[in-house]
């Protein structure tokens, strides 16, 4: 690699010191260093002519010239003022005005001839040029009179011999020495010749990201007065003081006072002017600063080499086209340049008599004549939001969308080649139960809706959670702290520096567990575990999980603010086991729930280019717990035309976005709300309460509702900005709800002020730059039937429909009120004005609540599964998952009284094992007595919901012995009767067995459990198709094939009711019995039956 290096010295030289002394050098190394003398002999000569010439010129009174001049051509000072630094003008040049505003156009005197504007005209001849000549005749002749001659009368030189500074071209001089200037100084090793310097810097992606900002150069370009300067100095007030960025602007003022100061006007000086303009905008713009560039610069070519040196360096670079009549500017006028013009005082004023090509394709143009100051900077503003320059990380979503949080994309699922890898390695890890609930969850997180979250959360980072509504985040390392969300929680070692960044999450998502579940966990000699659903499927790996203590008072009161223990959430946080898991998450499949609204569940991903695909320039997002009434699609469109009007947006996209995760139950369930929204999407525009298909997009998500008022809301905005929203419709008390009858302070009222969400929400830390849209109150407009906003001026023609009467009237089965004659008192009435719904979706809420006890709606997403049942065996119409589930066989009436107690010709400890609860399954499934035909079907909690083990995930299949029967009236030595079912059986083998299946099973002994004051025996066997069953013939052989199996069945049924919050059972005895004991059991129990 090249290394710069200054040519070496001798010892004498580098000293100063007297005689010289030759030191002997390799001859390979002289003639590289000769090499190199010669290589930059000619660039250090040229520089050194340089500096005499400009020496003998600052020196010389003849070669005096307008040195005040502002660089690229604006204006050149006035032979009668222009202050301190004006120079002599010299004889022969044209008056000129100082004042012009720009530091690279051609407001300005300009001396160069006019064959040389003719060459440059002839070289664009294809390309508009602005050029309006005055005939002479048009020249007032006192003016004309009091013109200075413009061609230059030779001054005299006495140079005694030497060059005549006058007969140099510096022009000249300064292209030939660009030309043969090296393109790239090799400055450090790690830049090979050839190479960008930018090798040897910190690199434009980490600079960006500490700074939170990119660089560029907006170089706005247009005649004299069209506003450059004012635009430029709006945007950069409303930049820095309102977003703290980095911003410079470049123009004549800043410009011609120093590094342009030695530039006149000459056509060389002016590219000069403009190049070195656009060497320091491409240098500030590279550091991050935002450049703001204004002047005339009225040639493409010189504006074309300033782009190129920007897209050479990677640099965006936008050049922006204020396109203002000449007609206007004149009337403008703000320093008088123009009527100077037009009265002959100025010469050669650029767009006037002197040409100015206007930009091809302009990025940006502004007719500013037609805009206001403010809207021009607007514009301006949007594209550098649009284009992620206000941003320091890389712009991952498509333009005009915001990066997630943290600026990290987040998709959890296994890429499609790795699944099959995956899923054999989830088998033979841990189970960790999850709940329906829990699934909500990890599809948020899976789905990138907690951006930058990659799994449930670690104590750490639940604490800053509970602490802060708030984590901190390192996406691109520059604190070495990009990891710190995903590592194990250290108390008591503390980086330097902390992460830099803070992104909102204020909603702790957290997994619970019980102690079985940690024991199994920190047994296993895996560093991973395999999140399981309550329905035994397998659904994600959780990788290097970390437990810890579920401090539930302290999450409730720091989440909540508030002592509510009826609060549904609140209830479910207390439910929980007594340790917390945290550890990053990988989806083996994407989460589907079978419920028939699938196809309105995408991820952010999938929403982000549903927005790309539809033009979107902003995404505002409008979350429902309810059906959507013409009120809220007058405000939805409402908020879409504001953002047009306002926003200055194009094509903003409305997200409608219900929510579809775990809710209390008396919300609207969740495919009512969808369906309904269906129709107000079917319905268009052609009625009051729809919504344009064109230009809204439909996605549930799949968050779970928890009620926390203004905490909660920032969660809503977060998620949704991770799918592409930057406004996010907010009403009064937004997830907020009333307090039950526990409550200690607001019982049966509004837990939470109804103005403090959309408070909060708009201060939260985090929250970046989105942007709240405020509910309105709307009315019914009896005259004009539709909902809008009330007209102080007839406010009776309105009337107000709550919530409470839209469900009584939909309760009571209301029709459509007359069109002409629109009742006060709709409940009296019993009618529904046409313009309040959509018809068919007033037909679907009023469905829903006129049979709202059918058991057929789906209150929120929660998987619809196969039994996995058994194939001679057949199920009722309704769904596995409800209580009215039912599985018979086909074979037999009864699974409990028809089926064999043993199969025919089998061994003398083989019994048929009827299985009811397959492996990994917790739906307390069971054969029902009372029923005809005996079904299994799912047992029911206290309060008639499914029941479900929450005890840990089983870890063998469970069912019972058919024709066996504990009888009440049979007692043990402690007097403790039969449970009057079928005798229990755990199955120990590895696989999972069929609901309804039977299965012959080799029975290894029993245990006594006393649950409850009854006796209730517990048989232990392995399937005869097992692959360990030849090794397993008793409970010895299973401690040697399976260590631990014993201790952990009898765990379960000791502890197993305990997450429900009940007491420990008991064993009437430690020890399993002999196999001859279990068989004597099993007998007696046939006999029994």
């Amino acid at each position: 690699m090249a290394r710069y290096a200054y040519a070496p010295l001798s010892v004498e030289e580098g000293r100063g010191g007297g005689g010289r002394r030759s030191l002997p050098h390799d001859a390979a190394a002289e003639a590289d260093r000769s090499a190199k003398v010669n290589e930059r002999m000619p660039m250090f000569v040229g520089m050194c002519v340089l500096v005499a010439i400009t020496f003998v010129l600052s020196r010389s009174p003849q070669a005096a010239a307008p040195a005040a001049a502002a660089g690229g051509g604006n204006a050149a000072v006035a032979a009668t003022g222009g202050g301190g630094n004006v120079a002599t003008v010299p004889e022969g040049t044209a008056t000129v005005d100082a004042g012009s505003s720009g530091g690279g156009g051609g407001a300005a005197y300009e001396s160069r001839p006019s064959s040389v504007i003719a060459e440059k005209k002839k070289k664009d001849n294809n390309l508009p040029v602005i050029q309006i000549s005055p005939p002479n005749s048009e020249i007032p002749a006192a003016a004309a009179a009091a013109v200075v001659p413009t061609d230059p009368i030779p001054p005299s030189c006495d140079c005694d011999g030497r060059v005549d500074p006058a007969s140099i071209d510096i022009g000249e001089l300064r292209a030939k020495a660009l030309a043969s200037t090296p393109p790239h100084i090799i400055e450090c090793s790690a830049a090979s010749d050839g190479e960008s310097q930018s090798a040897c810097h910190l690199p434009p992606s980490t600079r960006y990201a500490a700074l939170k900002q990119k660089g560029a150069t907006l170089w706005m370009t247009g005649c004299s007065g069209a506003g450059k300067t004012t635009i430029a100095t709006a945007l950069e007030d409303r930049l820095v003081k309102a977003y703290g960025k980095h911003v410079y602007r470049l123009d004549g003022d800043n410009l011609r006072t120093g590094i342009n100061r030695d530039l006149t006007f000459t056509e060389a000086d002016r590219a000069e002017s403009v190049r070195r303009t656009g060497e320091i905008a491409t240098l500030f713009a590279d550091a991050g600063v935002i450049t703001l560039v204004g002047l005339i610069s009225p040639y493409r070519e010189d504006r074309d080499l300033v782009r190129k040196r920007h897209e050479d360096q990677g640099i965006p670079f936008y050049e922006i086209f204020l396109d203002v009549p000449v007609e206007e500017l004149k009337k403008r006028d703000p320093k008088g340049q123009y009527a100077r013009v037009e009265s002959g005082e100025l010469r050669h004023f650029t767009c006037i008599d002197d040409p100015y090509e206007p930009p091809v394709e302009p990025e940006i143009t502004l007719r500013t004549h037609e805009l206001k100051i403010e809207e021009s900077a607007d514009i301006l503003f949007r594209r550098l939001e649009m284009d992620g320059i206000l941003e320091g990380a890389p712009k991952l979503s498509p333009p005009g969308l915001p990066n997630p949080d943290g600026d990290e994309v987040i998709d959890l699922h296994v890429p499609e080649h790795l699944k099959a890898e995956r899923r054999a390695e989830a088998e033979g890890l841990p189970k960790v139960l999850i709940t329906d609930l829990d699934l909500n969850w990890l599809q948020v997180i899976g789905e990138g809706w907690a951006s930058p979250l990659k799994g449930f959360m670690r104590e750490g980072t639940l604490l800053e959670v509970l602490h802060f509504n708030s984590i901190l985040v390192d996406p691109f390392n520059l604190t070495d702290n990009v990891n710190m969300q995903s590592s194990t929680t250290d108390f008591q070692t503390f980086k330097e520096f902390r992460p830099p960044d803070r992104v909102s999450m204020s909603v702790p998502i957290t997994l619970s567990c019980t102690s079985y579940t940690r024991d199994l966990i920190e047994s296993s000699p895996d560093n991973s575990v395999a999140l399981t659903t309550q329905m035994g499927n397998v659904v994600a790996i959780l990788r290097n999980p970390e437990i810890y203590p579920n401090r539930k008072e302290e999450i409730v009161t720091r989440m909540f603010g508030a002592i509510d223990p009826g609060h549904p959430y609140i209830e479910q946080i207390y439910n929980g086991g007594e340790y917390l898991i945290g550890g990053e998450v990988e989806l083996l499949d994407r989460i589907t729930y079978n419920d028939g609204l699938d196809k309105w569940r995408k991820t952010s991903r999938e929403l982000m280019a549903e927005f790309e695909e539809k033009g979107a320039d902003t995404v505002y997002a409008f979350q429902t717990r309810n059906p959507t009434h013409a009120g809220h699609a007058y405000l939805m469109r409402s908020a879409g035309e504001n953002l047009k009007k306002e926003g200055g947006y194009k094509n903003p996209v409305l997200w409608l976005s219900p929510l579809g995760g775990w809710t209390k139950e008396d919300d609207v369930p969740l495919d009512v709300r969808v369906k309904q929204h269906e129709e107000v999407l079917n319905s268009g525009l052609e009625h009051p309460g729809g919504l344009d298909p064109a230009t809204t997009v439909m996605a549930i998500w799949p968050s779970p509702m928890v009620y926390a008022g203004p905490t909660e809301v920032q969660f809503h905005a977060k998620s949704r900005r991770s799918a592409g929203a930057s406004y996010f419709v907010v009403g009064r008390d937004p997830a907020g709800m009333k307090g039950s009858h526990q409550a200690v302070a607001h019982k049966d009222d509004d837990l939470y002020d109804g103005d403090h969400g959309r408070y909060v929400l708009q201060n939260s830390p985090g929250i970046g730059s989105m942007k709240m849209l405020s509910f309105v109150k709307v009315m019914y407009d009896i005259a004009d039937n539709v909902m809008k906003v009330p007209d102080e001026s007839r406010l009776q023609d309105f009337i107000s429909i709550s919530g409470s009467k839209m469900r009584l009237l939909a309760r009571n089965g209301a029709v459509p009120c007359s069109a002409t004659d629109i009742p006060t008192d709709l409940v009296d009435a019993n009618c529904v004005p046409s313009g309040f719904m959509v018809p068919k979706g007033w037909d679907i809420v009023v469905d829903y609540y006129r049979n709202i006890d059918a058991g057929r709606w789906i209150p929120w997403s929660r998987p619809v599964v196969d039994p996995g049942a058994d194939s001679r065996t057949k199920v009722g119409e309704e769904k596995f998952g409800s209580l009215d589930f039912r599985l018979m066989h086909k074979d037999y009436e009864s699974f409990w009284h028809d089926i064999p107690m043993k199969p025919s010709g089998g061994e003398g400890n083989v019994i048929n094992f009827v299985t009811e609860i397959p492996l990994r399954m917790t739906a307390k499934m069971e054969v029902q007595k009372a029923l005809p035909n005996n079904p299994i079907s799912q047992d029911s909690n206290d309060d008639g919901s499914p029941r479900y083990y929450t005890y840990g995930t089983p870890f063998f299949n469970y069912g019972f012995i058919p024709q066996t029967w504990e009888d009440p009236n049979l007692k043990d030595s402690l007097g403790n009767g039969g449970d009057n079912d079928p005798l229990d059986v755990m199955e120990i083998g590895s696989r999972r067995l069929d609901m309804g299946s039977i299965t012959p099973c080799r029975v290894l002994g029993h245990l006594e459990l006393i649950d409850e004051g009854e006796m209730d025996n517990k048989v232990i066997c392995i399937s005869l198709s097992d692959p360990d069953v030849n090794s397993i013939l008793t409970m010895d052989d299973l401690e040697r094939v399976k260590p631990g199996t014993t201790d952990r069945l009898r765990d379960w049924l000791k502890r197993y009711k305990t997450s429900d919050g009940k007491a420990e059972n008991s064993l009437a005895g430690e020890d399993v019995t002999s196999v001859t004991e279990a068989m004597e059991l099993i007998d007696e129990t046939h006999q029994r039956w």
